[in-house]
């Protein structure tokens, strides 16, 4: 009789072992398939910030559309503390936060000529308050990667 009963709990651990094995498996095949997820993901933003500032570079991206751009795929990475990423890169969010709640597309189309002149000639008056900034800003992130950020992205 014990040795059925020892038989049976015998059965049972392995039984336990190989479901909790098998579950550790899939956890581990999971986070294997998350990781490279965001690893094309984050080489996907970092392309796409590359080549928005090398167009800002060569002006053929105006320095306000692209500090909208770059902003966002900023914001995208992966990291806790994003006042680290606006202090290193100051002119682009300076420059973003004042041209954010301008209005565009339909919006923009309703406004009277003299209101969207007013509009543009104070985007084209921080844009040029900035310049600098944002160039110097540009100019490091032509050779953007994750990596490189001082916040370290997980």
């Amino acid at each position: 009789m014990k040795f059925i009963i020892l038989l049976f709990a015998v059965f049972i651990i392995a039984g336990l072992a190989w479901y909790a094995g098998s579950l550790l498996f899939k956890l581990k095949q999971q986070r294997l398939k998350v990781k490279t997820i965001t690893s094309q993901r984050m080489d996907t933003i970092s392309e796409s910030i590359r080549v928005i500032a090398f167009a800002m570079e060569q002006q053929q991206c105006n320095l306000s559309e692209g500090c909208i751009r770059l902003h966002h795929l900023l914001e995208s990475i992966p990291i806790d503390n994003k006042m680290d990423i606006w202090q290193e890169y100051e002119g682009i969010h300076a420059l973003y936060q004042e041209v954010k709640d301008l209005p565009t597309h339909q919006a923009r189309e309703q406004l009277t000529r003299a209101e969207i002149k007013q509009q543009d000639l104070v985007r084209e008056n921080k844009e040029a308050q900035l310049e600098v900034k944002i160039l110097a800003d540009v100019a490091i992130l032509k050779n953007f990667h994750p990596h490189l950020l001082r916040t370290q992205v997980p």
